[in-house]
């Protein structure tokens, strides 16, 4: 056979080899394009991220939470068990493989069809093949891949702004429990005082030595307290089984200790100059959302470029007659844009990019609006918890004192002690509550810019002690 026949006989073959060139190799990755999420997480959280597939990556992952359980459990130790062990953020996880799957299947082209057709009548038999490929998907399977490769970039960096947004959660729910089992605990150190209290004023009323109405005091303020221990039970439960859903554990899991107190306040607040462009330069949220307007834009284009021609194929035909000769040729198949001109499609997609675009920029304004307010609210934070640690707190304590001497030496009453007494645990109560305040106004500050500070709860290995 001359090889000008060859050509002839197998042009189909010459066109599939060309359609495999452009649309590549390209395949899924074991581990499903999450190794830039985890890149991420450690860069910006210090911690790992890994999806976990297989049964030997959940024992890893039960080694690293009893190791990090065994000892006290500090925010960043609850980061990384949510990051790992966190079912919802794992289902996350898989969009960045899906997302994958998608732009793998962008590259190949459409699979070719093959007809065959066999007829017969007055003693003729006629059978037809014929092989036919999409050309439209061939010419444009670059472009759709460029597509995909954007939103494949843009779901990646969702799912990694999704992992930070859980770490924030975590992080506040750490400093909520924390705060709540300091308060706990000193709720009970003022029970017991008040349970004391009473106990020696109703000796002393026995004795002749205090009055009725001072017994009743001091019996009203130890109940009081006692409805206190309740309610800073309840908040230190809830706050602590928050925790618990967030790093997803359950069963003996659940026992883990907590540090007895917030972490001291900062030496300084971190200066930040210029919040608003740190927000719009390290946010994922505002890059995911401008790659998807330049995906949309993408898009855009693709549908300018086949709105004439939806369909395009290119066949090899082959037809046999018993007793002829077989007939080769090719086949043309075209959609005629006779009652659909692709307008509506078009229209569609401009319309789509121009929401796409307002999006971008709504939330580039609500994004900037976010650092300025979480920053200010982190540096009023800061002022209001110095000012009780470093004023209220001190005074309460020189008065106390001074009450104390007071009445040791007779010169006040029970009932002012016990005045007096409120009023310190009301202090102490609300340089607690501004601490935990400002620990949480750092956690959102933090989600603010996209990204951690210097300091954080965990940095301080001493408490506070008010």
């Amino acid at each position: 056979m001359s090889k000008g026949n060859s050509r002839r006989r197998y042009p189909i073959l010459a066109l599939v080899s060309a359609a495999m060139l452009i649309a590549g190799c390209t395949t899924v990755s074991p581990d499903g394009g999450f190794a830039d999420v985890s890149k991420l997480a450690k860069a910006r959280l210090g911690a790992d991220a890994h999806v976990i597939r297989s049964e030997t990556d959940r024992r890893a992952l039960d080694a690293i939470i009893a190791n990090t359980l065994d000892k006290e459990l500090t925010a960043d130790g609850a980061v990384q068990i949510a990051l790992l062990n966190n079912r919802g953020l794992q289902a996350t996880y898989l969009d960045v493989g899906i997302a994958q799957a998608d732009l793998v299947q962008a590259g190949r082209l459409q699979n070719p069809s093959f007809t065959f057709q066999r007829t017969h009548g007055a003693g003729v038999v006629e059978i037809e093949r014929s092989l036919t490929l999409n050309l439209v998907s061939l010419l444009t399977a670059p472009l759709a891949k460029r597509i995909e490769g954007r939103r494949f970039e843009a779901t990646r960096l969702m799912v990694a702004n999704q992992m930070l947004a859980l770490a924030v959660q975590v992080r506040r729910a750490h400093v909520e429990a924390v705060a709540a089992a300091q308060g706990l605990d000193y709720a009970r150190q003022v029970s017991r005082s008040a349970e004391a209290s009473a106990e020696m004023t109703a000796r002393m009323a026995r004795a002749g030595n205090s009055s009725q109405l001072d017994l009743a005091r001091a019996q009203a303020f130890r109940a009081e307290t006692t409805g206190g221990v309740g309610r800073a039970t309840q908040e230190a439960t809830m706050a602590r089984e928050k925790l618990t859903r967030l790093m997803g554990l359950w069963g003996n899991d659940t026992a883990f200790k907590l540090p007895t107190r917030l972490p001291e306040l900062p030496m300084e607040p971190v200066v930040l100059d210029n919040v608003e462009r740190i927000a719009m330069r390290d946010r994922l949220d505002i890059q995911a959302a401008k790659i998807e307007a330049a995906q949309t834009a993408a898009s855009l284009g693709l549908t300018r470029t086949t709105r004439f021609i939806n369909v395009l194929d290119l066949g090899y035909v082959r037809n046999s007659t018993a007793g002829e000769p077989s007939a080769r040729g090719y086949a043309i198949s075209v959609e005629i844009p006779l009652f659909d001109w692709g307008t509506a499609r078009v229209a569609q997609a401009e319309a789509v990019y121009m929401q796409a675009a307002d999006k971008v920029a709504q939330r580039a304004i609500e994004a900037r609006s976010e650092a300025r307010e979480s920053y200010l609210g982190y540096r009023n934070a800061y002022d209001l918890a110095k000012h009780y640690r470093d004023e209220v707190i001190p005074l309460r304590k020189k008065v106390s004192d001074e009450t104390l001497l007071r009445y040791n030496g007779m010169l006040v009453s029970v009932f002012e002690l016990l005045a007096d007494s409120r009023e310190q645990a009301g202090a102490v109560s609300s340089y607690i509550d501004a601490l935990k305040t400002f620990w949480l106004a750092q956690a959102d500050l933090e989600a603010a810019i996209g990204g951690r500070l210097q300091a954080s709860p965990s940095d301080s290995n001493k408490g506070s002690n008010p």
